[in-house]
Parts: structure tokens; sequence; C-alpha cells
């Protein structure tokens, strides 16, 4: 099986063909063009596609022996040299096709995870994404045949020694065992951070959907975050988290979230749990959808279920219905308390989508009009700590102030509320 990539800067040779097998478990068509999507996201030319129809897929060439060495010609023909499966290979399926194709081969899991390569910035995107490629990897060293039985050479290796499989082995192990401590701080200090928004009443929406929906132009939109925006797939991979002002007063964090894919390879889900658990954490989550998608019900599927999954199922969601200048008689499509129409990229339909998170929203504070007497003075920076004041005014019987006021500290103003 052909090494994983480690850096983004290995490329993924330019002609490449996409093999799928349909066993009528999946839309076998829809699954092929997303791979197409990929593999154009990755650096890759598509040349060809095949599609093989099978009850399952054969277990020692994935679409059997013999029309793989029809392929053979077909492939030298088109000047191929990669072949990218739209499955899970097994070690020793990868080798089988090599050895009979001499074209190398990769699945689903390895092009994704090159994407990610490429794609993570951060700390912690490159930790998952190194974690990720390691147990990939460690799953699939069994069946690499005679090259990874060698023993090893020189001082203190000669005599009956261990295989070069089982070395292997341990060095990813133990990279494994130091990948997922460095991942276990990020997230302590992560979970700090939480904590301390929690303690200090700030409002968080997880912005989360299918990828290349236009969540990072929505958040650009509204924040101005500068965050990369490309219509690829996986575009960015590393939390990014703004402030915005909503029309009561109340300011929440919005965080960009890693987009989903149909059939995300378990252990990938798990890899990138951590940036995913900031919509667990939120206390709103905004579903954008690609409305002009003709996949756009399937994709919204995708990610509810992973919320499902997350244990999201009780916290107010708010589905954004994006891109929808690209639909004719979009004027058309209803809305409702949850459900808002916009053009991220146009940048419409942001008044009304910034009023509903405001309605949906757990209400931590209440905005209103109250006059502080002057004896209590102390109130005012009470309120200042832990709310916002918008205006103030001196009056006879005291401060006259426009105040959003935490709901912890409400009672104490409560009695000086007046209506306006």
């Amino acid at each position: 099986m052909p090494e994983l990539y480690e850096t983004a800067a290995q490329e993924i040779p330019v002609k490449a063909v996409l093999i799928t097998v349909d066993t009528g478990e999946f839309d076998a068509e829809l699954s092929l063009k997303e791979l197409e999507e990929l593999a154009h996201t990755a650096g890759a030319e598509v040349v060809g596609q095949v599609m093989q129809k099978r009850p399952s897929p054969d277990t020692a060439t994935y679409i059997g022996s013999g029309r793989l060495a029809e392929l053979t010609a077909e492939l030298e023909a088109l000047g191929a040299d990669l072949l990218i499966f739209d499955c899970e290979l097994t070690a020793n399926q990868t080798r089988n096709i090599e050895n009979i194709t001499d074209v190398r081969a990769i699945d689903r899991t390895t092009l994704i995870l090159d994407i990610f390569a490429q794609r993570a910035l951060s700390a912690e995107g490159r930790i998952q994404v190194e974690l990720a490629q390691q147990k990939y990897r460690l799953a699939h060293l069994a069946g690499k045949g005679i090259s990874m039985s060698r023993l090893g050479g020189g001082i203190g290796t000669r005599g009956p020694g261990e295989s070069k499989l089982e070395t292997d082995r341990r060095h990813i192990r133990r990279r494994i065992e130091l990948l997922e401590d460095d991942l276990k701080e990020i997230r302590r200090r992560r979970d700090l951070i939480r904590k301390r928004r929690k303690k200090d009443s700030v409002l968080t929406a997880a912005v989360v959907g299918y990828t290349n929906v236009g969540k990072s132009t929505l958040l650009n939109a509204l924040t101005d975050a500068g965050v990369l925006a490309e219509n690829k797939l996986f575009a960015t991979l590393d939390i990014t988290s703004r402030s915005i002002e909503l029309p009561d007063g109340r300011s929440v964090l919005l965080t960009d979230t890693v987009g989903l894919i149909r059939r995300l390879p378990h252990h990938l889900v798990e890899a990138f749990k951590s940036t995913l658990e900031e919509a667990a954490n939120a206390d709103i989550i905004l579903n954008v959808i690609d409305i002009s998608s003709d996949d756009a019900y399937g994709q919204a599927q995708v990610t509810n279920e992973l919320l499902s999954e997350l244990g999201c199922d009780d916290i107010p969601k708010i589905n954004v219905l994006n891109k929808c200048d690209k639909l004719p008689g979009w004027e058309n499509i209803p809305e409702d308390s949850t459900t808002v129409k916009i053009s991220a990229k146009e940048q419409t339909g942001f008044d009304r989508l910034l009023e509903v998170i405001a309605a949906n929203l757990p209400e931590q504070a209440v905005r209103g009009s109250f006059v502080i007497p002057y004896d209590k003075g102390s109130l005012l920076n009470t309120i200042r700590a832990d709310g916002k004041i918008f205006s103030e005014e001196y009056t006879e019987k005291g401060t006259l102030i426009d105040a959003l006021v935490d709901k912890k500290v409400y009672y104490l103003v409560e009695e000086y509320r007046c209506e306006q």
C-alpha cells in the first residue's frame, strides 16, 4: 500500500481514474460525483470513471480481477497514474490492484486525509490530521507482504530481532499516544475557555453544515472574519470565532466548524470531534444548507444525523437556506420561525437572520429602561460589568438608562424598571 501523505507539499498525481462498486446500498452516482469534487479539491485531473455493478465488492480486488485486467489497457491509453476508489480499501486489496494494473491506488479515506493535510493550519488541526493518518496507517499495515518482514540491521539488531512490521507498529502506536496526549491538552484548554464563556454568560452560535455550502462566506459577510472561502470541499478545517451584535443589543459568538460530507469515515469524525463539539456546546446552531444544490435535502440529512450523534437534539436550530440567488423562484420558498432564506455572497436576508437568531436564543439577559436612584450608584457598575448600557440620562429621580441586564443580576434592578 502506498504511504499516506504526511505534508501538504506532496501532491496527488495529475491524472486520476475514479472507481466505484454499485451494490445498491447508497446512491453510487451521487457518491462518485462527490468523489470527483474531492479529487479536484486535492489537485487531481479526473480523466475517467468506472462504475461496476456487483452484489458486493470483491474481497481481493474490489471490482474483480477480470474487470481490473480489462481496465489496465484503458488506463494506459488515458495516461492515468492514479486510481481513486470510492470506498475504504484493505491493504491486500491495494496491493493486488497495484500488482495487476501497475498504477498507484488510493481510497476515499486517503484522499480526504490528503485534503485535510493541505487545509489544516492550526496546531490542533494538524494534530487531528496526523492522528487520523497514523490510526489509518496502523490499521493498514497488515498484509503488506515481504517488504514489511525484513529484519533490522546494525548494532543491537542482529540475531532474531524484530520484523520491520512490528517495529513500524510500535513506532506508530507511540506516535499515536503522543498525539492523543497533545490533543487532550488542547481539549482541556478549550473546555476551560467554554466554561469561562458560560460563567461570563457569553452566548455562542455554531455554524454547521455540509462542506462547501457557504459557511465561511457567511461568517466573513457577518463579521469580516477573513476566513478562506473557496468553491472547494473542505476549504477550511480550523475553528474561527467572531462576535456579532443582535438587534436586541445582545452579542453572540459565531463559530465556524469543519464541513461535513456523506460517508465520512467514522474514525475521521472521531478525529475531528473536538472541533465538532463546538456545536454540542453552543446555545444555538445555524445549519447552513445550499438550497441551490440538487441534493440539498440529502446534505441537510447528513448534518442532522451527525448533530444527533453529538447530542445536539435539544439545542435550538435555525435552518439557513443559503445561495437562494441561484434558485429561480426562490421568493416562493416558505420561511418560518426557524427557517431563513439568505445569500451569503450577495449579503441578502441578513437582517431577518439576526432577528431569528435573537428570537431563538435562550434568554440570558433582559433589555429595558431603568431609573437607578442616585444612592444605588453601585448598581450601575454591576450592570456595566455583567451587561451593557446603551444610553444614560440624569433625571430628578435618578439615572435613566437603556440597558441589557444579565438575568443573574436582573432581580437587583427589576424594581427600578420603567416603561418608555
